[in-house]
């Protein structure tokens, strides 16, 4: 039975409120008392390094939810998961059994598995995805997207033609400070917007760190999958774990900085920030139709809109905060993770929303979202049209800044424009590595 049929209708907000500090405050509210229940939804992660840890603190409390197994080439994080996800269920008294898997095709494989949850790094999304789609899993999947422009192409396909709910991870999106802002422009309150400024950070730099010894529960050749063979192992990469007493993660893996495994700050924060402005203006499944590299005399990449609005990633304050700034022709408004100001104070909301200070990955409204799309077979709040479309503006900005030109870009063909060199579409796609393949013949479905 799969989870296109045996879910009704449910409400989960009730749970927003809850503490997520750690597995000791969890309590029993779902009905996910044994393994064999088919009222649950049954969850997998694949990928079970710091954000998945974050977001099974989230995923494992919410009613009607059963975590069953987890997948990662490192086994001492496969360890991790299972010390945790069993220890969660003893302490609630509930019967559950998880398994853990180094490869994430024998989780997809499991039939009693309803939907995945994917916090792989950004370029393995694609594949695993579109291989849960095959096999008629539901998807939350991390931010950015996709690692390359056809990745998405080729996975709103895979969505639609499957008929699988696929969630991407923008929780900004179920944020009441960005929610306020982006009403406000989309109300008028700022009169005809002119300009965005959406700082996010430098675009990634060649890989630099020194070779380190591979550990030995570390399958390095899996972790790589499609990417050239040749890129060395450093555990900043992937940031060693440590057992009895459990040490997590001192920091964030360092592949998404460096261009030959991610897209830096330019796809890890702009899934965020440019997703934001996207959202204000109104061109989800849209896009700018001008790309202007950091370069010729600025600091700054720049977007223009058909609409002549003009994003850039200019810094609102000289703090440098990663947030938005909306400016009118009747205002402006600022919005970040903990700071919220506009020109007019009766647009500053009355009532702090700023909620608190935890960081976002432990405010759960985004995954209650999933969950009830999951039940109620609807997209959710960030669907993968939309998440495919925020996650090409941040690589339209690394192609720009790569080539160091600027480049015109056709959001209805998602092709370039006057790309004579062919160069731009070049970057469309790299080559996988074998045996991995990446099927470019077939059209893809666009919006």
């Amino acid at each position: 039975m799969t989870s296109k049929n045996k879910f009704g209708r449910r409400k989960f907000l009730e749970t927003t409120a809850m503490g997520l500090a750690g597995f000791s405050i969890l309590y029993p509210m779902n009905s996910c008392t044994n393994n064999d229940n088919e009222e649950c939804i049954k969850l997998g992660f694949i990928g079970l390094g710091r954000q998945a840890m974050y977001l099974l603190k989230g995923f494992i409390n919410l009613p009607g939810v059963q975590v069953v197994a987890g997948c990662d080439v490192y086994g001492r994080k496969r360890t991790r998961f299972e010390r945790l996800v069993k220890g969660y269920y003893s302490s609630s008294a509930k019967k559950n059994k998880v398994s853990t898997y180094l490869n994430f095709k024998d989780l997809i494989a499991r039939e009693d598995i309803d939907a995945v949850v994917i916090a792989t790094p950004d370029h393995w999304h694609a594949l695993i995805a579109i291989e849960a789609c095959k096999a008629g899993k539901d998807i939350y999947l991390e931010k950015p997207m996709t690692f390359t422009i056809k990745e998405g192409q080729k996975l709103i396909k895979a969505v639609r033609e499957n008929n699988v709910v696929l969630a991407i991870g923008s929780q900004q999106r179920s944020d009441p400070a960005f929610q306020k802002a982006v009403k406000l422009v989309q109300n008028g309150d700022l009169g005809n917007i002119e300009k965005a400024h959406a700082y996010v950070g430098a675009p990634p730099i060649p890989y630099n760190l020194p070779a380190m010894e591979v550990p030995d529960d570390l399958d390095w050749d899996f972790w790589l999958g499609p990417l050239p063979g040749n890129i060395h192992f450093n555990d900043d990469l992937n940031p060693p774990i440590y057992h009895d007493p459990l040490t997590n993660e001192k920091v964030w893996g360092a592949w998404r900085w460096y261009k030959e495994m991610g897209g830096g700050y330019t796809t890890d924060w702009g899934a965020h920030m440019f997703d934001i402005v996207q959202w204000a203006l109104g061109m989800d499944k849209n896009g700018p139709v001008q790309i202007a590299p950091i370069g010729d005399g600025t600091e700054y990449m720049k977007f223009t809109y058909s609409n002549g609005v003009i994003m850039t990633t200019e810094p609102f304050d000289k703090k440098m905060t990663k947030g938005v700034k909306f400016i009118g022709d009747k205002g402006w408004v600022e919005v970040s993770r903990d700071h919220f100001a506009a020109s007019n104070t009766e647009w500053i909301p009355k009532k702090n929303i700023i909620l608190d200070e935890s960081p976002l990955e432990l405010k759960i409204p985004h995954q209650i979202n999933f969950i009830e799309a999951v039940g109620e077979r609807k997209d959710p709040l960030v669907p993968v049209e939309i998440g495919h479309s925020s996650c090409t503006v941040c690589t339209l900005g690394n192609i720009a800044c790569d080539l160091g030109r600027t480049l015109n870009w056709d959001p209805s063909t998602q092709t370039f424009l006057n790309d004579d060199d062919g160069k731009a579409t070049e970057k469309l796609h790299y080559k996988y590595r074998k045996p991995w393949d990446f099927e470019l013949d077939i059209k893809p479905i666009l919006y």
